[in-house]
């Protein structure tokens, strides 16, 4: 194709270095909001006051910081998976607005860790571009990480997939609720947007949950199926958070009374999936620490 009076060379126009890319343009944006914050494209920091506040303990702060962030990093890594294999295409873009959800919650939780105790953030070979946020994300070891073994299990089928799902945010979303209080105004605004996400997260898998089970006899065999694996993730999320049990024990309840599904008792523990996750999470950052993306 011939150059255009409008375009001297193929998309430059205008001024020197200014390049049409049409639809494209916006991944020239330097603006990290552009892909941080998940469906909700406002930054939730804009306008806080990112100073700690007196009286906060520093390294139990971080420690709070990283074991929200990990958590939500590792479930958003495990939900991406379904990407292009949902059993429909508005499910299939639901599960990938949701890890994206989350994958917004963990760089905000993350980068807060680091700013409040910077002992958090793993060393870097000298001069290397890589932010303290993906610092923690890809260059820490699977023992380092505070997320929970139920966010890091494998994908099991859908029914897997949305029961935890349901378990997990049922938890998370409590939690959240009662930081949008905290005195650490960064932690409280994190937790407000939070709140909002995690309530479409409960709602859209508590309803398919539903629909399994009174679907067809091998979707609930399959939902039935899934509760006897995740019925130990269930423990060990109130385990992490034992001030809301009750809370969302009686969530559970209620799911399960419309459900019609009877709890299952633990009879086994779980698997550490995590260690091959973060393997797979950090292989092409551990291979180039001086890449810049």
């Amino acid at each position: 194709m011939c150059p255009t009076s409008e375009t001297d060379e193929v998309g430059e126009v205008g001024g020197v270095g200014e390049v049409d890319h049409g639809p494209y343009d916006g991944l020239d944006s330097t603006d990290p909001a552009h892909w941080a914050f998940g469906t909700g494209f406002a930054d939730p920091l804009a306008g806080i006051d990112p100073h700690l506040p007196e009286g906060l303990d520093r390294p139990a702060h971080a420690a709070l910081c990283l074991l929200l962030g990990d958590d939500a990093l590792v479930l958003s890594h495990r939900l991406s998976e379904w990407c292009s294999r949902a059993p429909d295409l508005e499910d299939d873009v639901a599960l990938s607005n949701i890890a994206l959800d989350l994958l917004g919650q963990a760089r905000l939780l993350l980068a807060r860790a680091a700013v409040v105790d910077p002992a958090v953030v793993p060393a870097l070979p000298e001069g290397s571009p890589v932010p303290a946020e993906d610092a923690l994300a890809f260059f820490r070891d699977a023992p380092a990480y505070l997320s929970s073994r139920t966010a890091a299990l494998v994908n099991g089928d859908f029914g897997h997939t949305v029961l935890r799902l349901f378990l997990w945010s049922t938890v998370r979303l409590a939690v959240l609720q009662r930081l949008v209080g905290h005195p650490d105004p960064v932690l409280a605004a994190v937790a407000a947007k939070g709140v909002k996400e995690l309530t479409y997260h409960r709602d859209w898998s508590g309803r398919w949950v539903l629909t399994l089970a009174h679907g067809t006899r091998e979707s609930r065999r399959r939902t039935a199926a899934a509760f006897d694996v995740l019925v130990a993730g269930w423990v060990e999320l109130l385990g992490r958070h034992p001030d809301v049990s009750q809370e969302v024990e009686a969530v559970l309840d209620q799911l399960l009374d419309a459900a019609e599904l009877e709890r299952p008792a633990v009879d086994a523990g779980l698997v550490d999936d995590l260690p091959d996750l973060i393997a797979e999470l950090q292989s092409v950052a551990r291979a180039h620490p001086m890449g810049q993306w």
